[in-house]
Formats: C-alpha cells, structure tokens, sequence
C-alpha cells in the first residue's frame, strides 16, 4: 500500500516563504505554612542581650578627640599619665582632669571648633598622629614618664567569633539550604539514584477506557492486559502469562499516554509514570541507578504497571551513530531496562507499557519476545472515531444547536485526539470571548483556520497586492475545480492569516490510507495555479508561490523515490532502508550519481507537465479566472457554493460538507 503524501500547508501568496477541557482537579486543602524557627529568634534576643549589657556595664568611659596640638603640650606639661598606640590612632589619660578646648585659641583648637563644642573636662582622650609629624615623640614620652603600651585594631569578641567561624557556618548553612530544597523537590544528595517516576493510585482521579475514543483497535489489544491485572488465576491455571512489555508506536498526540493510564486506571493498580529522559544524568550510573529502583517500588506495588514514555531517547539502537565507546550513561541506562525486564516473573503482576513516535529506531534487544513482545500501534483515528474523540472532549461544552459533531469530523481528516481536544478548547474560547451562552459551528470553523493558519492579521493591503492575491488563490481554485481526480474546493480566502495572505481549503470526499497518481498529479497541479495564474494575468513572477513548489517538490520527489511512479526509474524505491544515526552529510545515497541525474529529471518532469497543464486550463477558462478573482476582492472569502456561482462550474455531487483542512 502506498504512503500518503505529507498533509499539504497554506499557500503564501505575495507574501515569501511560506476535549473537552478537563475537568477542574478538587481543591485540595492548603499545606500548613512552616513556622519560624525558634533557634533563630532565641539566636536574635542572645546578640541584644549581650549588647545591651555590654553598653550598659562595661563600657569604659568614652574618649573623646582632641588636637594632637594639644596633645603634644599636654605631654610637655607631664599631663599624660598613660597612652595606648594602634597605628596612628592614640588613647591615653591625663594624670589630671583638663578643660577641652582651652580657653585661648593657642591652645591648638580653633575658632569653629570652640563654637561647635562647648568645653568640657576631660580624663580620656584619643588623637591621630599626622603623617608628617617630626620624630622625637618617642623620646619625649620616655623622659616625662608616660607608659606607653601597643595594642591591635579592637574588635568585639562577637566580630572575631564571626571571622573566625564565619565561612565554616556559611558553608554548613548553604550545605543545609540545598539538601532541604533537593528534599523537597523529592531528591536529596543521598538520592540521585532514586527513581523519580510519578506513581498514580486509586486515590488520584482515575482514566479508564470511557475517557479513551477513536483507537478501538488498540484498546482491544490491551482488554487481556487490564483482564490479566484483575484475574490472573484466570490466565496461570492454564499456564499462561501475560506480556511483561507492550509497545505503544504511533504518531505524536493518537493518545498513547492517555491510553496507558486507562489501562491503570481500569484495573485498579498503582501506575508509575516517567519520561525516559529522566533516566539520563551527567554522571555515569544514575540512570541505571534510577532503573533498578523504579523495578524494585514497582514489585513492591504489585500488581502494577510501569510507564516509559518516549522510549526511544533511551532505547536507540546501541553502537549506532558516532557513539564513542560502550559506556555512556544512555547505553548503562539501556542495558539496566534489559536486565530488569529480563530478571523479573511475569507471574508477579508488573507490566511494562512504553510509548514512542519511532519503533524504527528503537534496539532490538527490546524488541526480542521476553521484553517488549507485544506491539500496539496506535493509529490516527478514521471519521467515526474523531466524532467519538469529539463527543468525549465536549461532554462538559455547551454546544449550539448549528453544532454537528459528525460534520466537524468529516471536516478534519488527519486530526489527532490531542489536535481535536485542541479544537475544542480553541472554539469554546472564542465563544467565550464573545460573551456568548454556547458554542457555535462558526467558533468552530473559526478556531481550524486559527490552529492551521495562525490568528487574523489586521495589515492594510495596497488595492494591487490584494488583487494579485485574488488572482492567485482563484487560479488554485479553478484549476482545482478543472482538473479530474482533485479534492474539492470548499473555501477561498484572501485574509491575511499567519505568513499567508491568502489561501485555498480543500477537503477530500473521505480519509484516504493511499493516494492515485492522477491524484497525485491532480494535488501538483493544482498548487501551481497560483503561479500560473499570476504569470498568466501580470506576465511576471513573484515570491508568493515559494511554499507552493515547495510542496510539488517534496511530492514529486516521493513519487519518483518512494512510490515508483516513473516509466524511467520503473519500481524501485530508492530511499535508505534504515536510519542508522548518521546526519544527513555522512549518509550515504542508495543509489548512483547517474541515477541521481534521473531522478532529477524525473522529478522536473512530472512538475513540467503539471505546470503546462496549469497553464492551458487557466488560458482556456479565462473569463471565469477573472470572475472568481472579482468575487473575491468583494467578499474577501467564498464557500463552495459561492465559488461554483462565480466559475459558472456545477457542484460535483460527491462534494463533502465546508472544510476546514487541507489548505493549499
């Protein structure tokens, strides 16, 4: 069966390069708030205390400064009984009390200084002695008797308590502040090797297969694992055993989380949840590490499930790429799941359920029966199940009565769960912006031209760019509309939306598992009306059809490559068969320089062609490009009955509802 093409995006035209809700968790009650420590307050009153006492009672007489002028004539004068130097401080006490500043201003006080101090009698003093002061003070101090002592910079006991333990508190302190914060973030430094896997029991709000829609084929395979879970006496006394591993492979956001936890959630066992890049650390056997105690808590548990998300970040295929060696911490981590999966019963109710987007990439020794044995591939789902997926995400939305779930479905094939819980959610937002009571078709529609093209750009258009950008988004129609075996055309607009300023909305009839190559050339075709309108009407090129042969390209290249749609090449598929981890430079092409040569001129053919007939379907039909286009500059956007009224085109009778996917 062939591989569909990749989803086309909006065209760029003149413009360059191109769930409900879930429902509110219980308020739980507020954590009591932590209180002072005492030890810090008791701390705080001990500095105050022995301050105060310190102020009060043993506090010396204050020394107060005076000139070193009237120092040196105190000293002559044998006043001075004793002194103290630290550095070029001085304090000393006279052997009797003096009046300071002196009477007379040749006393050494000046003028300002008597007028900002009244004089007071003095037993202690203090001075600085200057910088250029002569020598011979020494000498004098000796012959008048004064005893002089030398002494360091004092500092309270409390200061020299700081400076000598200061750092080695500080260091314990921060010590204690980080081994709190780690606890209370579930690790510590005796804990790097703890698992962190969040466990989900009964008492947390349960998923169960009811909030699960749209991969009924998927939830079947797991119907014996959550049955194995509830009876497993059902199964061991026919000497069976369960699975120890499934793997979940699909797209990003089928559901393959969501479906895991209802696995857990209708049996009724703890469920450990963990991504598996929270294996990895920069120290080499902490993954493994957190392996082991993830098995041990789980076998403890039991019965239980343990749940890997994104298996590959761990799981890749080992000694691929340019790894250096054995013993990097993502090949130990690896090894570890192996060992585990290999050294635990089956009979002890601990299942394994991982989950990746690429299975391709992935060891085989995973893979092997005994571990992963068992493979679930979760699919996008089809029209009835996104109606299904729809109904579960709206249970809580009050919908209008314009609302059809089914037509919102068949709107949007290609549509994940996590995409149509997002459109839900989109559209209700919308209608609560415009205060409205319910949710409309048009929130709807509304919210899939925001998701796929970005919201509405309020840019003032100059009257030529709107026109050429009519012109172009009615040459992808028309062509669209001409050209047998192409999806129908259900809208053209020509607002600005994200990095387009208009675009083309086609939808096909129902979801596809294979294209045509009619189709194929149909899809090309149609992608170059853009193009080939504009030469057609102004006779030059512009940048606005960069994404669009972007596109053709990328599908040209795949038919030529991967589908074998090429009378030169024959079938034969050209594409590596395997990812082997190497970047795109050290690849090695399948395939020889000659044929490289044919395949480029195979893929310049078939967009040749299309663009020739682009070309003669929009000469031949003129008067109804330039129609469409006039249409379009009046209502700024067209449904499908509105664009088979401006072409003068009937409706195909197979045409589908309005869509909103499929934008070229």
């Amino acid at each position: 069966m062939n591989s569909p093409p990749p989803p086309r995006a909006p065209s760029r035209a003149t413009d360059g390069p191109a769930g409900r809700p879930s429902p509110a968790p219980e308020q739980t009650p507020e954590p009591p708030r932590r209180q002072p420590r005492l030890w810090w307050l008791g701390v705080a009153l001990f500095m105050i205390a022995n301050y105060v006492v310190t102020q009060l009672f043993f506090q010396e007489e204050p020394a107060v400064t005076v000139s070193y002028t009237f120092f040196k004539q105190q000293v002559t004068a044998g006043n001075v009984a004793s002194l103290v130097s630290m550095g070029e401080a001085i304090e000393g006490e006279f052997r009797q009390p003096v009046r300071y500043p002196p009477a007379s201003a040749g006393s050494g006080a000046s003028t300002g200084d008597q007028a900002a101090a009244p004089p007071q009698t003095l037993s202690r003093f203090a001075t600085r002695r200057p910088a250029f002061a002569e020598p011979g003070l020494e000498a004098l101090l000796e012959a008048k008797g004064v005893v002089v002592e030398a002494a360091s910079e004092r500092r309270s006991s409390l200061f020299e308590v700081l400076v000598s333990f200061g750092p080695t508190l500080l260091l314990i302190a921060a010590f204690v502040w980080i081994s709190r914060r780690a606890a209370s973030a579930g690790g510590g430094l005796f804990s790097l090797g703890r698992s962190r896997a969040k466990r989900y029991s009964e008492a947390a709000p349960a998923v169960t297969f009811d909030d699960v829609a749209g991969i009924d084929e998927a939830e079947n395979e797991l119907i014996e694992v959550v049955d194995f879970l509830k009876n497993p006496l059902k199964y061991e006394r026919l000497g069976g055993t369960v699975p120890k591993g499934v793997l979940l492979v699909g797209p990003p956001g089928t559901g393959k989380t969501l479906l895991a936890r209802a696995v857990a959630g209708q049996a009724g066992v703890p469920f450990f949840s963990l991504s598996a890049s929270e294996f990895i650390e920069m120290i080499v056997g902490v993954g493994a590490s957190r392996v082991r105690d993830l098995f041990r808590e789980a076998r403890e548990a039991a019965p239980s499930i343990i749940f890997i998300d994104e298996l590959d970040a761990i799981g890749r295929m080992r000694g691929s790429g340019a790894q250096l060696g054995g013993h990097d911490e993502r090949e130990q981590t690896l090894n570890q799941i192996l060992t585990e999966m290999d050294g635990f019963d089956a009979r002890v109710g601990v299942i394994v359920l991982a989950a990746t987007n690429r299975a391709d990439v992935l060891d085989q020794a995973l893979l092997r029966p005994g571990r992963f044995d068992r493979r679930v591939v979760v699919q996008r789902p089809d029209r009835a199940g996104r109606a299904a997926i729809l109904k579960v995400h709206t249970r809580h939305v009050p919908l209008a009565d314009d609302v059809s779930l089914e037509r919102i479905a068949a709107e949007t094939p290609g549509l994940v769960g996590a995409e149509l819980r997002n459109l839900v959610n989109e559209a209700a937002l919308l209608a609560a912006r415009k205060d409205a009571t319910a949710v409309r078709a048009e929130d709807f529609a509304e919210a899939m031209e925001k998701i796929t093209l970005g919201p509405t750009r309020n840019i003032l258009l100059k009257q030529a760019d709107r026109e050429r950008t009519a012109y172009h988004e009615a040459g992808h129609a028309l062509v669209a509309l001409l050209v047998p075996g192409s999806d129908p055309v259900h809208r053209v607009s020509i607002v600005p939306r994200g990095m387009a300023l208009g675009v083309t909305w086609q939808m096909p009839v129902d979801d596809r598992t294979s294209y045509a190559e009619d189709a194929l050339r149909a899809r090309i075709t149609g992608t170059l009306g853009g193009r080939a309108a504009e030469k057609l009407v102004y006779g030059v090129l512009t940048t606005g059809a960069e994404n669009d042969l972007q596109q053709v390209t990328e599908i040209a290249r795949r038919m030529v490559l991967r589908w074998g749609m090429s009378s030169a090449l024959g079938p034969i598929s050209f594409v590596a068969p395997q990812d082997d981890g190497l970047p795109p430079a050290f690849q090695q092409q399948p395939y020889s320089e000659a044929t490289a040569e044919l395949i480029d001129s195979e893929v310049r053919r078939i967009v040749d062609d299309s663009h020739r007939q682009a070309d003669e379907l929009l000469a031949a039909n003129r008067p109804r490009l330039d129609a469409l286009a006039k249409a379009l500059l009046d209502a700024e956007s067209l449904n499908e009955r509105e664009i088979h009224a401006a072409t003068g085109i009937p409706e195909r009778q197979e045409a589908a509802p309005e869509a909103a996917r499929g934008a070229v």
